[in-house]
């Protein structure tokens, strides 16, 4: 079991509800920039807080959204279950845009990264909300129709498996070419590697067959993307 350094925080979605996420703070707070972290589809558990924590080792405040409400799971069917329980419009909209809000309260700089389910709403937070400064997509999309690629305005990377059973090579590749069509400043890295390559709990038992971690790929992108928020935030 991984050590986790953060604390549960409660803050407004522009609605007026009350939500709570998880805050990972960094050792100089003042003036570090700040990261929303999406979930996977398994819910706000110990793995990505401790995504949340790595960021915050980094330099970086991050807040990860409670979008399931403090459920989570380590089963398949039950993760489906609630993914699809979750209204995608209503999670990037309120939950994940009061988390910025309440980041902006303490950094001039945001960006949104998100993992799976959490890429789909990365690409579909960025779509609306102008107070971003930066997105980082690993291995996650919406249907092509649901990204409206010209309101994309910040600096977008990317992180995608050419193994991938639940998000096809060939729609990241549409993806891209719709991106930059649009005059998106976009970078995809494409790894020989499956589903999930960067989450540590993605082998073994009660996690789904097609997903496997690759501890190397998953530096080497852990390095761009390190690059990348370090080149984008701190300004």
């Amino acid at each position: 079991m991984k050590t986790l350094t953060g604390s549960t925080v409660s803050f407004r979605r522009p609605d007026g509800k009350e939500l709570q996420g998880y805050l990972a703070t960094p050792e100089k707070r003042e003036g570090a920039a700040a990261v929303v972290v999406i979930q996977e589809w398994w819910g706000l558990n110990d793995q990505i807080r401790g995504v949340a924590d790595r960021l915050a080792r980094c330099g970086y405040l991050a807040l990860v959204p409670d979008l399931y409400r403090g459920k989570s799971t380590v089963e398949e069917e039950e993760a489906h279950h609630l993914m699809e329980g979750l209204n995608f419009a209503d999670a990037a909209s309120q939950d994940i845009a009061g988390a910025v809000t309440y980041l902006k309260q303490q950094s001039a700089q945001v960006a949104v990264m998100g993992f799976c389910m959490g890429g789909a709403l990365t690409l579909l937070t960025l779509c609306q909300n102008p107070d971003l400064t930066a997105g980082v997509v690993w291995y996650g999309m919406p249907p092509l129709e649901y990204i409206d690629a010209s309101r994309i305005k910040v600096p977008l990377l990317g992180h995608w498996a050419t193994q991938d059973g639940f998000f096809a090579i060939k729609n990241v590749d549409a993806l891209e070419a719709k991106l930059v069509e649009a005059g998106a400043t976009v970078k995809f890295y494409r790894y020989l590697a499956h589903h999930a390559f960067a989450n540590e709990e993605a082998i073994g038992q009660g996690r789904i067959a097609s997903t496997q971690f690759d501890p190397a790929w998953a530096q080497i992108a852990w390095d761009r993307t390190l690059t990348f928020l370090g080149r984008t935030l701190w300004r």
